[in-house]
């Protein structure tokens, strides 16, 4: 056998290598095509995930009154799916009376729906939380009976089990108190986005607040799972908690308000009005304890009836409001020592001319004292009192009382009225009607905080509504005063709530009077505008404060074309001192001021 030399040795030896070397080429393009083809099925059939992710939807904030009564709230929704496929037709009447007790839908209504097609069926979408629960915990039992079958896929090849899911669908907001503090609270509508139901708030509180209240961050937790899809939780899980809307905590207690609600239903009927509205609140804190109208409505089910009633009416009527003007102006006669209380003024029977017009007093006198123009309502008087005021002295004076202005920061959408420009305001026939309310245009809350500077030392404190925010760990935030003005001298406010307490005591608003109580106010009656013309229609007005030696209340009414009466002496005075005997039946008034 011949000897294989060295050159021989070292070709087999390299041929050795080449052939190794296109094995081991061979066996990872092999390998290679083994993966990808594993990673094609694998995503073709969509195979599960070891890992489960379930979100939890951030909730809206409720409303509640100042005694803790929720007056809007979020209900939870959610909804039973089930596929019809799966479900063992021999078990199939054992899941539909299990579902029934569950759910308490009726077993006819199952049985209907689960025939309307073969696939997945929706049962219900409007299941509330706590109920929810226990559809979960039956879903659970019904996969341990083996009520639902394996069935292998057609595309996949895959065994799979798909049971009873419930799913988070929505959220409901309920009103608990039907139409109670409506206008105010106002209402919501359904906003749907990635098939989840939510509500944004469209007028009052709701509208004004709805940022506040919405939920601010979404729950969600990621985690294994186990074999009925349930998140394992452990330190692999991940978690972030949900952020619910703020809850928002009104001034106004619903014990009291529901009275008075009560009865300006009662007042609207026996004085055949459009509307009656009440305000009520603290003359030093601006806290409104009550702000009702007869007209109210139910959010959850509001007719084409309550249209004309779906704005706060106390913020969104402006108006001439009549004499209840004539405090002001007297108050800005004084401020700038253009008048004296003692005075005399013509009251020239009754009739006098202005540049061709001619004003007129129901109570006719030839001379009376200046504070008796407000204490008998003369328009005459006033009117020839207003001309000592300039234009500027006018004009700058209402603003600083807050006509034209906002009243509140806690509701939306104010119609802030009308104030006479200072050039109209130089004209003599101007300013004599705007003296006594007319060619100026104010709402109910602007009234409310210009009368409260007379009760509160020449003052001006703004109405608030709300009175915190509540989170979800019940930590309360107040929300913060705002600015105070000094409208007037102080002096200039004292001499003011004596006049008035003297229109109550000896004018025209003397049945609002109540043994005890410091009650002073003023009248006001003003034809109503149609087309460009007056017509023989009224709004009605009494402005003022009730008082005991501790509480100091400025309250306000108003009255909307009463056809019992034109006057405001028979209309809202009456209205105002009914509100007076609730508020000393309800503890927040004491008859205690000896006369």
């Amino acid at each position: 056998m011949p000897n294989n030399t060295s050159s021989d040795i070292m070709i087999n030896h390299n041929k050795s290598k080449k052939i190794l070397l296109l094995y081991a080429l061979i066996f990872l393009a092999f390998i290679i095509f083994l993966s990808v083809m594993l990673l094609t099925v694998l995503k073709s059939r969509n195979m599960p995930s070891l890992y489960a992710i379930e979100t939890s939807k951030a909730s809206r904030g409720a409303i509640i009154s100042a005694d803790n009564f929720h007056l809007a709230t979020t209900k939870k929704l959610y909804k039973a799916v089930v596929d019809t496929r799966y479900i063992d037709p021999q078990k199939k009447e054992l899941f539909i009376k299990l579902f029934h007790i569950y759910s308490n839908i009726s077993v006819n209504k199952i049985r209907k729906r689960l025939s309307t097609r073969r696939g997945t069926v929706v049962l219900s979408y409007n299941i509330e939380e706590i109920q929810s629960h226990y559809l979960k915990k039956l879903a659970y039992e019904l996969r341990r009976f083996k009520v639902f079958l394996s069935l292998q896929s057609k595309t996949t090849g895959l065994l799979s089990i798909h049971g009873l899911n419930i799913i988070e669908s929505g959220e409901s907001r309920e009103y608990p108190y039907g139409n109670l503090l409506t206008p105010i609270l106002g209402y919501t509508r359904k906003v749907e986005k990635n098939d989840f139901t939510f509500v944004k708030g469209v007028e009052g509180l709701e509208r004004r607040w709805n940022n506040e209240l919405s939920g601010h961050q979404n729950g969600y937790i990621r985690g294994k799972r186990d074999v009925n899809n349930y998140i394992i939780l452990n330190k692999e899980s991940f978690t972030k908690p949900k952020i619910n809307g703020l809850n928002i905590k009104l001034t106004i207690p619903v014990a009291f308000q529901i009275r008075i609600e009560k009865m300006l239903s009662k007042m609207k009927i026996k004085l055949r009005a459009k509307e009656v509205m009440l305000a009520v609140m603290n003359s030093k804190t601006g806290r409104v304890l009550a702000m009702a109208s007869s007209n109210r409505y139910f959010p959850k089910a509001i007719k084409r009836s309550n249209y004309s009633s779906l704005n706060c009416n106390m913020i969104d009527y402006s108006y001439e409001p009549g004499s209840v003007l004539k405090p002001i102006t007297f108050s800005l006669l004084l401020e700038h020592k253009l008048v004296n209380p003692y005075e005399l003024v013509n009251g020239h029977n009754g009739r006098y001319k202005i540049e061709g017009r001619v004003i007129t007093d129901d109570y006719r006198f030839h001379w009376i004292s200046a504070e008796n123009v407000i204490v008998y309502s003369s328009n005459i008087g006033m009117a020839q009192l207003s001309q000592r005021l300039s234009g500027y002295q006018f004009h700058n004076g209402l603003k600083k009382f807050g006509f034209g202005k906002k009243s509140t920061p806690d509701l939306i959408y104010e119609h802030t009225g009308y104030v006479p420009t200072q050039r109209r305001l130089n004209n003599e026939i101007y300013k004599a009607t705007c003296s006594y309310g007319y060619g100026i245009r104010v709402n109910l809350m602007q009234l409310m905080r210009a009368y409260d500077v007379f009760n509160n030392h020449g003052v001006m404190v703004y109405p608030r509504i709300v009175d915190a925010f509540i989170d979800d760990r019940g930590h309360e935030k107040k929300l913060e005063q705002l600015d105070t003005v000094q409208v007037i001298p102080s002096a200039v406010a004292q001499r003011m709530k004596k006049i008035l307490i003297k229109t109550v005591n000896k004018g025209t608003g003397r049945k609002t009077i109540i043994k005890g109580l410091q009650i002073g106010g003023k009248t006001g009656t003003a034809h109503i505008v149609e087309k460009g013309k007056y017509v023989n229609k009224y709004d009605t007005t009494f402005m003022g404060f009730v008082n005991d030696k501790k509480h100091h209340y400025t309250m306000g009414v108003v009255v909307i074309q009463p056809q019992k009466s034109q006057y405001a002496a028979e209309t809202a005075v009456p209205v105002f001192r009914k509100a007076a005997e609730i508020m000393i039946e309800n503890g927040y008034l004491k008859p205690n001021i000896i006369e």
